[in-house]
């Protein structure tokens, strides 16, 4: 009868908890129904609707031309999915930044229309308007800083950030920031191992790493790229726990060649 036994579902308290007793935080991409369904079957704890499916599900350069209606499409998709993971959405590029009437708005859309869990959004102090906005409605609110993709044009390049002092300043200051405004958790993406350590030991907050070292509460990665079925990126904080591209395009292959070969459908396969 054990399967039937009550699945907790993971809250931004649970998360908070998990950073108090030292319990490591696993977060991945999902977009879609099946793979959503894997992932939280899983155990993941935190499933990331990102805006990397402007890149790995459209196949675009940047994240900058996802739409809001796309990124609650994905949404719903993984939301229906989920029975124990906590489910955040990012809020894509040009719904939140510089009007805060429009963040609230944009948020709550995903919310309704999603049934999502909270939303992320990049940015320290530039944004905080519109986080302050956007937590008045109850909505959780993740934060990200360093590498920032919605930025891409400004950084002129995918390299890690804070390096030079100044900006390392500014993020431990942005993370603050975040954190005294009620952010639940932050994502650091490609920074100093040892900033991010720093930060994590700081905030009372989860920190969550993506090329941000091991000293942090937990990682993300984007999951097309953990599995292997994205092959040309390949930076030096991604591990491959699977190559998937090989095996698909094997099968697919065989496939192929069975209908060439009028091997597929046989007499068994027929009604």
């Amino acid at each position: 009868m054990s399967q039937h036994k009550e699945v907790k579902l993971v809250t931004t308290h649970q998360l908070l908890a998990m950073k108090q007793r030292g319990e490591k935080i696993s977060m991945l991409t999902a977009y879609d129904f099946s793979m959503a369904t894997i992932l939280d079957g899983a155990g993941i704890d935190v499933l990331l609707v990102g805006d990397s499916a402007s890149n790995v599900m459209a196949g675009h350069e940047t994240t900058l031309p996802i739409t809001l209606d796309q990124m609650i499409y994905h949404a719903q998709s993984v939301v229906r999915a989920v029975k124990r993971a906590f489910v955040v959405v990012d809020m894509p590029f040009g719904s939140y930044q510089g009007n805060s009437s429009e963040a609230l708005r944009s948020a709550i859309r995903i919310m309704k229309e999603s049934g999502g869990h909270g939303v992320k959004v990049e940015g320290g102090a530039e944004i905080r308007e519109s986080i302050t906005r956007i937590l008045t409605a109850g909505i959780p609110v993740m934060g990200h800083l360093g590498l920032t993709p919605q930025s891409i044009y400004k950084f002129g390049t995918y390299s890690v950030r804070a390096k030079e002092e100044a900006e390392a300043q500014k993020l431990i200051d942005d993370a603050l920031l975040l954190q005294e405004l009620g952010c639940f958790a932050i994502v650091l993406e490609k920074i100093p191992s040892a900033l991010a350590k720093q930060v994590a030991e700081q905030l009372t907050i989860p920190v969550i790493g993506i090329g941000a070292g091991p000293d942090v509460d937990g990682q993300v990665l984007v999951v097309h790229d953990m599995l292997g079925i994205t092959k040309e990126f390949k930076p030096r904080f991604l591990r491959r726990y699977a190559e998937l591209a090989d095996l698909m395009s094997d099968a697919v292959t065989r496939y192929v060649k069975d209908v060439k070969d009028r091997n597929f459908p046989t007499q068994d396969e027929a009604y």
